[in-house]
């Protein structure tokens, strides 16, 4: 298809401060494969990108049309058979703010092509079946953008902290969701994993916040404190989860999250990124533009 000459590229950095030749987001983002701990990596925001609160609200707000612009393409060009699509994929310690993702990123788009799925505990019905069976139920479909609220990861994560299955079963996980990600990518499916990193002194204060607010107690569960207590065990289980798992198709990015501001600009800037290189265009007319003209015209 002819390429529509406009450069989606360029709207997020004019708000942006970015070194030179640091290129697109994604590059800055990127799980370094020679992490050896989770404290290595920033979970404060980088050079790249808004600066303070003003400058991301300001840089997401130049997001939006591009990205509304960039989903509508790719929604009509699955109306016409292609089958790209989008899958972000969200998984963070609790507080990182994978719900403030989908309500302020996510939120920047059209919910009618959007795919949610939030992924909890599984049910009886889910588990008569293989891990990934609920997961493939998930998958967006041609044109549309998905997201996962947690993901198949839960199923090296939660299962490893707490021995909920035996250390041969999740150990072979890894592999088979390799394989998945290889598949779906194959499908069509563009794959976008963020890791929400968020600092363990920066949980507390969002638990504590909570606390201090009665409109929010709602959103407290007295198990959080309980999972701060296996704090380290996932921070171990999530390493092995990026360093296993992030692949040349399906990349893992790691997302600093300490700042809410800047975790859901650079979430809504890596998406734009990634939408900008799929270059979805509007599919041409499969009828006689002119003869349907006339039709309208003398009805």
């Amino acid at each position: 298809m002819k390429k529509s000459g406009k450069d989606h590229r360029s709207g997020p950095f004019k708000n942006a401060q970015q070194p030179a030749g640091a290129g697109g987001v994604a590059a800055r983002f990127l799980f370094p494969p020679a992490t050896s701990t989770l404290a290595d990596l920033p979970a404060t925001p980088l050079k790249v990108g808004p600066q303070d609160k003003a400058a991301a609200a300001a840089a997401v707000g130049e997001l939006g049309p591009a990205l509304a612009e960039l989903q509508e393409k790719l929604y009509a060009q699955g109306t016409a058979g292609n089958r790209r699509r989008v899958l972000l994929l969200l998984q963070g310690m609790d507080t990182a703010g994978k719900d403030g993702v989908i309500s302020r990123a996510v939120g920047l788009l059209n919910p009618s092509s959007i795919r949610l799925t939030s992924f909890k505990g599984p049910t009886p019905e889910e588990l008569e079946h293989d891990f990934l069976w609920r997961i493939r139920r998930a998958v967006p479909r041609a044109g549309e953008i998905g997201v996962f609220n947690r993901s198949q990861y839960e199923d090296v994560l939660i299962v490893r902290v707490h021995d909920l299955v035996a250390r041969t079963v999740w150990g072979r996980r890894y592999a088979q969701i390799n394989a998945f990600e290889r598949e779906i990518a194959r499908q069509g499916v563009t794959v976008v994993k963020c890791f929400l990193h968020v600092s363990r002194k920066t949980q507390a204060e969002r638990l504590l916040a909570t606390l201090d607010d009665p409109v929010k107690y709602w959103k407290y569960n007295p198990s959080d404190v309980d999972e701060r207590g296996c704090w380290d065990d996932y921070q171990a289980a999530y390493l092995d989860v990026l360093r296993k798992c992030s692949t040349v198709a399906c990349p893992w990015y790691v997302i600093p999250s300490d700042k809410k501001w800047y975790r859901n600009w650079a979430v809504a800037a890596l998406l734009h990124e990634k939408l900008a290189e799929l270059d979805p265009q509007y599919p041409a007319a499969d009828y006689d533009v002119e003869a349907e003209k006339k039709r309208v015209a003398e009805s």
